[in-house]
């Protein structure tokens, strides 16, 4: 309305001219007064004053202007949205633009939240999958179709009929019913199905019409050739409608799109998802309570794009600031109560088991690797209390969760585990300059106490460590050779992949950038800032009897592979002459 308003009176206001000269002429002219003699009554002539003649001046002013029609200014009409008073039609044309503008800008912000609230959603998901159990999420808002029966069955030996029609003859059994479900946890409720047997496909089904399927971790006691390969995915950083398109569903996820063409023919085990599932403050925060964190994920699980995702691939998740605000650094102190209860509902409930009670930071073991999930966002110490990197006095897991993390590192890899991820949703590494005290590059204290101890495991064990990052919105891999001359072989390298976004927007500067002189050395192996989409797909495979295994990382903007990178798992005993990598 302002627009439209100010729109008009510059129109009315603007003169369609404009003056190419103008000239003033001024003529004097000289007018004598007489002196004027009268008679008196007696007929003798009289003379009042025998003073001068007054004299008046008398100016004649013309002035001449030369006006000109503007030229319409087209270039300068459409760019700044000004009108063109010599050109109606393009006036309305650059009006009608900025009308179109503020309508996408409406339709962008306020859409999705006002119009899609999405109480209705109802769906079942799977999380953390181990050898003997699978977590599963239900949603079920519609009280009429409680109980909510589960089942599951063995899917394995299927038979497909002449029409493709699956022939399944293994009995359905009961993993659990569903009597009450409330808004307190927005209607979700968490299955534990358990006793399964390893490295097996199962189909499960609900009474309110949900079904899928998912594979359990092959056995963490044994090992098969069968079991000799593992790939996982990794991203984080996802919007409803980004890149923006006035023509799509307002919960249209674009990234998933590309995600979902990857998946049949990658079989991945699951996606570690690093956090920024979503962006509750991003591009306009509507409330910091609990019911608009809760409609920011119901909305994702709501999107037409979610189901292509999700339906035979598990999802784990960490924890990062736009679950709650942006470069969260205050601990729990409000918003962080009412962040936590839906990531705690529909992300925490079926992700791994936490380490302690009421955590939000877990460890697992799947196949030939383990893993730590951090929560770098609860504990930390605010960045700017001390604002020097390199005090004691700052950390950004907590003295409890440090220590966790040390015993993991420090403890021995069990039986075929041949890699160590630590899984952080911010970048290990210092390299980018931008924002840096949102990452660990401002916590360089605690950083360097976790290094050390990721070196010793290279240099004691046959297990490689690899650090698992996002958040920038770029992606780059850096690897973190221990220092020349010192206790830890070349072979103890860690190795960093930082992989971001996967439906998000990319900077369009460059922000990564490796310091030669810096110690310790923190080397670019590759820098990928374009893209909006990106994924990163890890793939473990043993070799050489099994003694040793390579890990391959293949990394995927917007739909296509565009690079790829082989590490080697450290040799048995402490392999001094040996290198960690190749690529």
């Amino acid at each position: 309305m302002v627009f439209l308003v100010s729109f008009a009176l510059t129109s009315r206001e603007t003169s369609p001219y404009e003056v190419i000269a103008d000239e003033v002429d001024i003529v004097v002219a000289d007018n004598d007064k007489r002196d004027i003699r009268a008679e008196d009554s007696d007929g003798s002539a009289t003379n009042d004053n025998d003073s001068d003649a007054d004299e008046e001046m008398e100016l004649d002013i013309e002035e001449t202007i030369v006006l000109e029609e503007r030229d319409p200014e087209i270039f300068k009409t459409l760019l700044f949205g000004l009108p063109s008073p010599t050109s109606p039609f393009w006036s309305l044309v650059t009006m009608a633009i900025n009308i179109a503008l503020a309508l996408c800008v409406a339709d962008m912000v306020f859409r999705g939240p006002l119009l899609y609230p999405s109480h209705d959603v109802s769906f079942i998901r799977v999380g953390h999958v181990s050898d003997a159990a699978a977590n599963l999420l239900v949603r079920e808002p519609d009280l009429s179709k409680l109980p909510v029966y589960v089942s599951y069955r063995n899917a394995e030996n299927v038979e497909y009929d002449s029409k493709k029609s699956v022939q399944n003859d293994n009995p359905w059994k009961t993993a659990g019913q569903i009597y009450w479900l409330s808004n307190e946890t927005d209607f979700t409720y968490p299955i534990t199905i358990g006793r399964l047997q390893p490295s097996t496909r199962y189909e499960y089904a609900a009474s309110n019409n949900q079904s899928g399927h998912f594979q359990t971790a092959p056995s963490i006691r044994e090992t098969s050739p069968q079991d000799s390969k593992f790939t996982f995915l990794t991203s984080s950083c996802i919007k409803p409608r980004f890149p923006y398109n006035p023509l799509s569903h307002p919960l249209e996820i674009p990234g998933f799109r590309h995600l979902a063409q990857w998946i049949p023919k990658l079989q991945a085990s699951f996606m570690l998802f690093l956090g920024d599932f979503i962006y509750v403050d991003v591009p306009h925060r509507f409330g910091a309570d609990r019911e608009t964190y809760r409609r920011e994920y119901r909305q994702v699980y709501a999107s037409p794009s979610w189901p292509a995702v999700s339906a035979s691939l598990p999802w784990i998740h960490v924890l990062d600031d736009h679950e709650i605000a942006n470069d969260w650094d205050a601990n729990t102190t409000a918003p962080y109560p009412s962040a936590i209860d839906p990531f705690t509902h529909y992300h925490a409930a079926i992700n791994p088991p936490p380490l302690h009670p009421g955590a939000t930071y877990a460890s697992f073991t799947h196949s030939l690797a383990s893993f730590f999930l951090l929560d770098t966002r609860s504990y930390r110490t605010p960045a700017s209390a001390p604002a020097d990197p390199t005090s004691p006095a700052k950390s950004m897991l907590g003295a409890t969760q440090l220590r966790h993390l040390l015993a993991f590192l420090r403890a021995p890899s069990p039986p075929g585990v041949h890699w160590k991820f630590v899984v952080s949703s911010v970048p290990f590494t210092r390299n980018w300059r931008f924002n840096s005290a949102d990452t660990w590059a401002g916590y360089l204290h605690e950083r360097q106490l976790i290094l050390e101890a990721m070196w010793d495991v290279g240099a004691t064990s046959a297990t490689g460590v690899v650090v698992l990052s996002g958040d920038r919105h770029e992606f780059a891999a850096t690897s973190f050779p221990p220092p020349a001359g010192g206790r830890w072989p070349l072979a103890a390298t860690v190795h960093e992949f930082s992989t971001s976004p996967l439906s998000m927007f990319y900077l369009p500067v460059r922000t990564y950038v490796e310091d030669e002189a810096e110690e310790p050395r923190e080397v670019c192996i590759k820098y990928v800032p374009d893209g909006n989409s990106k994924f990163g797909v890890v793939v473990m495979e043993r070799v050489s009897g099994g003694e040793q295994s390579v890990l391959r990382f293949r990394l995927v903007v917007d739909g296509e592979e565009v690079w790829a990178y082989v590490v080697s798992s450290p040799p048995t005993g402490r392999g001094r002459g040996k290198d960690a990598v190749w690529g």
